[in-house]
């Protein structure tokens, strides 16, 4: 295992840690900046995605962006490849897939324009530490390399990390959503804690 692995793997349990009193202490009002936010983008296809774990909850703000274009969830459908994505609805029947995320139990594939991505832990310079499969980090990649594609962040305010080791191959984020408010990405500036 390299050095930065080591310290991926590390970093993973302290975010977990970290993360689990804040999804304790969390309100049905947690994603109301990211409906905000997508309102600036009605119609632009997105994919959001099934909360596990202890993951903030982004469906209150995909149930409201469903009234104005596509809306998906992430598919995995093998390991080490980019992710699919399926259109989604409230009324969507739902089944287990892969890590206990809920999926389309009749996937329709799509492209989205707009990914909403979950996190352990983020910075203001758009590092973002995922679980460590790398499904978003391919995902982005070849969307990006398609077409311009917004990646945002959508985590609680208090799993902001300055110090996430991050290596080449980790796709950065567009743009950070919290429960508290919605943090401008400053790619290239030192990352800093709010107050």
């Amino acid at each position: 295992m390299s050095d930065c692995a080591a310290r991926k793997a590390e970093a993973r349990k302290a975010a977990f840690a970290r993360r689990k009193p804040l999804f304790e202490q969390a309100n049905a009002a947690q994603a109301g900046y990211l409906s905000e936010v997508l309102a600036g983008y009605r119609g632009v296809p997105l994919s959001g995605f099934m909360p596990i774990r202890t993951e903030i909850d982004p469906r209150p703000a995909m149930a409201e962006a469903c009234a104005h274009g596509p809306v998906g969830v992430p598919v995995i459908e093998k390991p080490n490849h980019p992710l699919s994505f399926a259109r989604w609805t409230p009324e969507t029947a739902m089944v287990p897939g892969t890590f206990g995320a809920m999926i389309p139990a009749e996937p329709d594939f799509f492209e989205p324009e707009i990914v909403i991505v979950p996190l352990l832990a983020f910075n203001r310079a758009g590092g973002r530490l995922g679980y460590g499969g790398g499904f978003y980090d391919r995902t982005l990649a070849m969307l990006r390399a398609r077409r311009a594609t917004l990646a945002i962040g959508f985590a609680f305010a208090g799993q902001e990390w300055d110090d996430i080791p991050l290596e080449d191959t980790d796709a950065p984020l567009d743009l950070i959503v919290t429960e508290a408010g919605v943090i401008e990405v400053m790619p290239g500036q030192p990352p800093s804690r709010a107050e």
